[in-house]
């Protein structure tokens, strides 16, 4: 589990690195889905203070990586050439987006298909829902139950 001191060292040392730390701050966030965030209006690198607990110091290295790349790259960049040429460059070997866990021991919402499966959700389902482990279209015979935490 990285250190929220640490992840703010390294995340405050990229910054002198590749950007301009009178312009661009460090912070953490609340999200609980993304990792990661470049915020251009506001000149801001965020980590998600929940995935940092729970992820390693590379992981959240790499994390960090991305979002400076972004940053380099500019808001037109997307997750395109020009980005994946800067975050090679800076040493990013991940993919374009974050694909590890989410901090489901959050959500508030569980739900449970037939099968055992189970889903997280952060706002209430209004929706009937049914399973895409189990299924690839929406079927009755794996309908979610939703429960609150």
């Amino acid at each position: 589990m990285a250190d929220p001191a640490r992840v703010r060292v390294w995340a405050e040392a990229l910054i002198r690195m590749h950007l301009d730390p009178d312009v661009w701050t460090f912070d953490f966030d609340h999200a609980k889905r993304r990792a990661g965030l470049c915020n251009y209006t506001d000149h801001r690198i965020t980590v998600s203070r929940y995935l940092s607990e729970k992820f390693e110091d590379d992981e959240i290295h790499q994390v960090l990586l991305h979002e400076v790349a972004h940053a380099i790259a500019g808001p037109q960049a997307g997750h395109g050439a020009a980005w994946k040429r800067v975050a090679e460059e800076l040493g990013y070997v991940g993919g374009r987006t974050h694909d590890g866990e989410i901090a489901h021991e959050r959500a508030p919402w569980i739900g449970v298909c037939p099968a055992g499966h189970e889903h997280f959700r952060f706002r209430r389902p209004t929706r009937v829902t049914s399973c895409g482990t189990c299924t690839r279209g929406f079927s009755r015979a794996h309908l979610i139950e939703w429960r609150r935490r």
